[in-house]
């Protein structure tokens, strides 16, 4: 039997319980008015039906239970019967609310996940002799909708991404997510170095945002068996080497986000690394690291990228990275998590 079942289950059986036990001990104890508990349970249990009729079996059993302990006509069976009518209208009025706010939920999440669609177009798969993967696992649905953000497009020194994270949550970041994409768009089609890419989005959001408000990115321009990196205070890149050997694309010194670089006296200095045939490097927002399970412990990333990113299809390599992580959180994800893959295919 499933959970599920169990628990529509569950009212039921506590008024078997009940009757049970005021049979065993007669009128002394005076456990009719425990009958309420029926109706109290399938409210948690279950919907306005289910609730309504574990309210009609309660009244049920009360008249001939209040007859078995000589009840009838006494005030016991009287408070018992309007106790009962009192939870299961209660139950049931409450049973309505949840579902109201349920399916409103429901429906500012799926428009919520609509515009985020929007703003995230989809990404090119292949691109030369490279192939990309793509994985956006939005949060639970009583979280509110991220700032995650990502893009890829073709400049003049090659292929240019973004994977980013703006601060906060809701709508506003969401706004913030699509003003950074499409500042990208444009500066990464026409300056000619990553450098530059980087000044505009800094100018940009200098331009829009106020206070400390601020977007976490890493800028990366992939070249012919390399590959340049910008990072704004974001998780390290991670390059996993055609011989299965992880390494952390950390820069040599840590920047500011985008929209506070203007506070710091230098901003990001241009690393990367050697990006060679069969090596692959998984860009992802901080959702993934900070995964937890229900003991507490954060996702081990860098351990797992050797066994689960071997699928010859960096598409089913990185759903499979995926599947790990809902696995090791236990349930859904508590934050947004997105994640890109880029691979150099072996000729």
């Amino acid at each position: 039997m499933g959970t599920q079942a169990v628990l529509r289950t569950l009212p039921f059986a506590a008024m078997a319980a009940v009757v049970v036990l005021d049979l065993l001990a007669g009128p002394a104890l005076g456990l009719l008015p425990l009958l309420t508990l029926g109706p109290a349970f399938a409210a948690v249990t279950g919907g306005t039906r289910h609730t309504a009729l574990a309210g009609l079996v309660a009244l049920l059993l009360s008249v001939p239970l209040a007859y078995h302990d000589h009840l009838l006509g006494g005030p016991l069976i009287t408070i018992t019967l309007v106790a009962i009518v009192g939870v299961t209208a209660a139950a049931v009025l409450a049973c309505r609310l949840r579902a109201e706010g349920e399916r409103t939920l429901a429906n500012v999440r799926l428009v919520a996940e609509a515009v985020q669609r929007v703003l995230l177009r989809p990404v090119p798969r292949h691109t030369g002799d490279l192939r990309i993967a793509l994985s956006y696992t939005s949060a639970t649905v009583e979280a509110r909708i991220g700032g995650d953000l990502y893009d890829i497009t073709r400049g003049p020194g090659g292929v240019r991404l973004i994977v980013g994270d703006v601060q906060g949550k809701g709508l506003e970041a969401v706004e913030t997510a699509a003003s950074v994409v499409g500042a990208f768009r444009e500066a990464a089609y026409d300056e000619p170095t990553l450098a530059a890419v980087g000044q505009c989005l800094e100018d940009h959001l200098a331009r829009r945002l106020g206070g400390e408000k601020f977007v976490t990115a890493v800028l990366a321009e992939v070249g012919e068996n390399e590959i340049c990196l910008l990072n704004y205070g974001h998780p390290p890149p991670l390059l996993l080497t055609c011989d299965g050997r992880v390494q952390r694309l950390e820069p040599r010194e840590e920047a500011p986000p985008l929209g506070l670089v203007a506070l710091s006296p230098t901003g990001p200095e241009p690393y990367g690394c050697a990006f060679r045939e069969g090596d692959q490097i998984l860009f992802y927002t901080d959702g993934v690291i900070e995964a937890r399970d229900r003991g507490g412990a954060f996702y081990p990333l860098e351990d797992r990228l050797p066994r689960l990113l071997r699928a010859g299809d960096p598409q089913a390599a990185l759903d499979l990275l995926e599947r790990d992580l809902v696995a090791h959180v236990g349930g859904p994800v508590p934050d947004d998590v997105a994640m890109l893959l880029v691979r150099r295919e072996r000729s």
